[in-house]
């Protein structure tokens, strides 16, 4: 039978006291995509990928995975590979100890993690620092290696919770790399994250999130083009200064060149970030 979701939300809706986090959510996912699910702080991304693991209970719905499984059946959560927001390395160790922990943890034959450890660690960048405790490592490097405790035992689905908060570019570049394989390997990716640059090099599609309600969905370029707002013109003559919203900033240009010599123009087309702005708003969040 052909799977047509790996990860299915249907109707999900989970409160905490009076605080309702997830407001009948509805959300299908591909076989093989890297899907985006973006929001402002509180929007209730977490909570979506800890009830999508089975860590928390919906109040209301149904959530699937697979072929129809639930996230609390073992043998659905084998399948399943998770990098939290929260770091879940232990300190103490170090990269090869804290695998191949995980690795057991997942009930992989010792033959097979004999392999599987060196092969991430390099993919990671951090076969040189294998044998050092986690506590020495950077932020960066901590990042990475959640990221390959989350693929140690080939999931095919992977869920990835702010997988570059706080990491520097050099990092974050690994981990856009490791992500692509992901892509390439056909495993399928739940990705939230703050950085629209970062959801829109890497997803498919594209949800987005706001106190608990999913306000859009779509390509990214169908996001831009239904919700990004108008493109921005900013010109300088000698004797004045422009600044335009326009959906034809050349034909603007155009014009304005024909009125007097333009010193400087610069345009501002609209992208994921306008759109994310857009739809959740300019306030600042807690």
């Amino acid at each position: 039978m052909e799977i047509l979701s790996m990860i299915a939300l249907m109707n999900v809706t989970k409160s905490f006291g009076k605080t309702v986090a997830v407001d009948d959510l509805s959300l299908r996912i591909e076989p093989g995509e890297i899907f985006g699910l973006l929001g402002p702080n509180g929007a209730g991304k977490s909570t979506s990928i800890n009830m999508t693991v089975g860590l928390l209970n919906p109040d209301k719905g149904r959530i699937a995975i697979g072929d129809g499984g639930s996230p609390h059946d073992p043998a659905v959560r084998e399948q399943l590979g998770i990098a939290p927001q929260a770091l879940a390395l232990y300190d103490e160790l170090t990269a090869m100890e804290n695998l191949r922990f995980f690795g057991k943890i997942q009930k992989m034959p010792s033959g097979v993690l004999k392999d599987r450890v060196p092969e991430l660690l390099c993919k990671i960048g951090l076969w040189d620092r294998r044998n050092d405790r986690i506590k020495t490592y950077s932020g960066g490097m901590k990042r990475r290696l959640n990221l390959a405790v989350a693929l140690i035992h080939h999931p095919r689905i992977v869920l990835l919770d702010e997988p570059t908060a706080g990491v520097d570019p050099q990092s974050r570049h690994a981990l856009f790399e490791s992500i692509g394989e992901l892509r390439r390997d056909g495993v399928t990716v739940l990705l939230t994250t703050h950085y629209m640059e970062e959801a829109e090099k890497l997803s498919s599609r594209v949800g987005i999130m706001d106190k608990g309600r999913l306000l859009a969905l779509g390509r990214v370029s169908d996001l831009i083009a239904s919700h990004g707002g108008k493109s921005r013109l900013y010109a300088q003559r000698a004797d004045r200064e422009f600044f335009l919203e326009t959906d034809d900033p050349m034909a603007e240009l155009v014009g304005l060149q024909a009125g007097g010599t333009l010193l400087q123009f610069k345009v501002e087309s609209p992208d994921l970030e306008h759109v994310f702005l857009n739809l959740t708003g300019r306030n600042l969040r807690d």
